[in-house]
């Protein structure tokens, strides 16, 4: 018998399963006894995942979050090959590059629809076998969901959104015996990051003018443990690295004329280049994110 806390004999349900944060997670659960449905709408990597880790306990479904039939279809498909949905992983996200006066509004409308829609079609879809489980539900936010930056106002703006949508979800379910938690996140070496990196060198050099420790980032390898750690312990929060949970308690004054100054430094000098890196990309989001939309 599994011992309390374990995930062993669970099934989890992923989205942005493919790569990331969410392939890591997905491998080290499926090391635990998890068994994985797994969803993202770029299928080669979701594929290649599932035959890396054995059909047996992995259930891949190619499927856009912003498509609510679509998840119920995959929610349909869990339920059927594993009798279930004990945890759900709302992981699935993209971000957006130039300021407000630069972003293209079609990248922010598709930002907001699948960081913010696809996280409510997730949990929509899944939340009733999650219910008949007394499950858990983690909802993937980030440090950005507590401090913001420049050139990110759309990425900034749905991470706090999912925040609170999870904060109001544990309201509505916790007296179900479901337990919902938020995960946040600072700089992390996943693809969407390392991305913008080679996008845009003005986001690698504001990383490097912010203070420490938010100037620092960290391995997919490190928060992949913090969020197995923090599901297997259906935790509130989950912070990646630890310091990320001294931020939210920081958050009121971070949005303060005084917690604004470090930023405020090198905005007039950096934040004209950023549009201008952005202008000539001719995108206001990464290579692969523009590819997946243009199929």
């Amino acid at each position: 018998m599994a011992a309390a806390g374990s995930i062993d004999g669970k099934t989890v349900f992923i989205t942005g399963g493919a790569r990331g944060v969410g392939e890591e997670v997905a491998r080290r659960l499926h090391a635990r006894g998890a068994r994985l449905v797994l969803t993202d709408l770029d299928e080669p990597p979701l594929a290649a995942l599932r035959d890396r880790l054995g059909a047996e306990r992995v259930h891949t479904v190619t499927a856009d979050v912003r498509d609510l039939s679509a998840m119920e279809a995959a929610a349909a498909g869990a339920i059927d090959r594993f009798g279930g949905i004990d945890v759900v992983m709302a992981n699935a996200g993209i971000a957006s590059y130039g300021s407000v006066l630069q972003v293209d509004p079609q990248a922010f409308r598709t930002l907001m629809d699948v960081n913010v829609l696809g996280v409510f079609h997730t949990v929509r879809a899944t939340l009733p076998s999650v219910l008949e489980r007394r499950g858990y539900v983690l909802i993937v936010s980030s440090l950005a969901a507590y401090a913001a930056a420049p050139g990110l106002a759309p990425y900034n703006a749905t991470k706090a959104a999912v925040e609170h949508f999870a904060n109001a979800l544990r309201l509505e379910v916790g007296y179900r015996g479901v337990d919902v938690g938020s995960a946040h996140m600072s700089w992390i070496d996943t693809p969407l990051v390392r991305d913008t990196r080679a996008d845009l060198p003005t986001f690698t050099e504001m990383i490097s003018r912010l203070p420490f420790p938010l100037n620092r980032t960290t391995s997919v390898e490190a928060c992949g443990a913090a969020f197995v750690s923090g599901i297997e312990k259906r935790n509130r929060q989950i912070n990646s690295p630890g310091w990320v949970g001294l931020m939210r308690w920081l958050k009121p004054v971070l949005s303060t004329p005084i917690g604004e100054t470090p930023v405020l430094k090198f905005v007039p000098d950096l934040l004209p280049r950023m549009d201008a890196e952005v202008a000539a990309l001719g995108r206001s989001m990464g290579t692969r994110t523009k590819d997946l939309e243009d199929r």
